[in-house]
């Protein structure tokens, strides 16, 4: 038990300290915009997903509806977010990216791409490998995690 409890509190070390810095390396994002980082990854997912319903976006981010009805709202409200009614479904509102906030998106996207695909080209093949197998591992804990949801 001591052994998965050690092993637990490192993935939560080195992921957090992983991402953090990638966003701190990379472009700024929202950062000035001083929104939370639930907004943010809204707004990452939904410049990934444009055209995304506002439940699959919740859905996604594990997060109840209304929970995610109200940031949207917030950032519909701000200017960063926009939202329509879907063509083929009224009861469903499609969310899109403001043109600015679509710029940042795109922007920080690309540079972070760029540092990483450096960072990893600076990886030797064994890590790499290790990397490779390392993200299958990830994946299947999401997966794992996303069945005890639901």
């Amino acid at each position: 038990m001591q052994v998965t409890t050690d092993l637990a509190a490192e993935v939560f070390r080195v992921v957090g300290k992983f991402r953090r810095q990638l966003r701190r390396s990379g472009r700024r994002g929202f950062d000035s915009a001083r929104l939370t980082e639930s907004h943010s990854e809204l707004l990452w997912l939904v410049g990934r997903r444009p055209g995304i319903s506002v439940r699959a976006a919740a859905a996604e981010l594990g997060l109840v509806a209304n929970t995610a009805s109200t940031l949207v709202s917030k950032l519909v409200s701000g200017g960063f977010l926009t939202r329509s009614v879907s063509a083929t479904d009224r009861r469903v509102c499609e969310l899109a990216l403001a043109e600015p906030t679509q710029q940042i998106v795109d922007a920080s996207r690309a540079a972070r791409r760029a540092l990483l695909s450096q960072v990893i080209g600076e990886l030797d093949s064994d890590q790499i490998d290790s990397l490779a197998k390392g993200l299958e591992v990830l994946d299947t804990m999401t997966r794992l995690l996303e069945e005890r949801r639901s």
